[in-house]
């Protein structure tokens, strides 16, 4: 099992952010406000952004003594604000290697110790099978889809929703 950490973004950060990130196999699946291609000035605004918050809850993923990724916590406002947003990418290099599955639940575990929610959810593209299968081994039940909601480079995709519960973490141990 290839071992990582999840840590907060540092500035020293910003060649393999850089690096990783500027990979149209990663972007493709995640919104627009991860850009492609993805430079220097993003980076450095990017870092910024993560660690602006007290606490910190977007989180670098640390391969190899390098940044080869990100997970972080979303919390909600106004009538969402007992939930919460998951997300994730990892560099291509390091995909299959259960890294993110890995992560996942100790992302879980910071947002349900550190925030006031119930639900934690994540919204992968319909495309992205191997991001569905990883919320699947984490936890996370489907509560919809909705068909052809996503827009990104001129195609329409379907939205899924997953999410776990407070009431249901940590799920049971198989």
């Amino acid at each position: 099992m290839t071992p990582f950490k999840i840590r907060p973004w540092a500035i020293t950060d910003l060649d393999s952010l850089v690096q990783y990130a500027n990979n149209w196999n990663v972007a493709k699946n995640l919104t627009n406000k991860f850009p492609f291609p993805y430079t220097e000035k993003d980076g450095r605004s990017f870092i910024a952004l993560a660690n602006q918050d007290n606490p910190v809850h977007l989180f670098a993923i640390e391969v190899a003594s390098q940044a080869a990724g990100g997970i972080g916590i979303h919390p909600q406002a106004d009538i969402y604000e007992k939930n919460a947003e998951l997300g994730y990418w990892l560099a291509e290099p390091f995909w299959g290697q259960g890294i993110v599955m890995r992560a996942i639940p100790e992302i879980l575990d910071f947002a349900f110790s550190t925030y006031l929610i119930d639900r934690i959810f994540a919204r992968p593209f319909g495309t992205n099978l191997a991001s569905q299968r990883v919320l699947e081994k984490a936890g996370f039940v489907l509560e919809g889809k909705f068909e052809k909601t996503l827009y990104k480079n001129g195609e329409y995709f379907d939205e899924l929703v997953y999410a776990v519960r407070r009431k249901n973490w940590p799920p049971p141990i198989a």
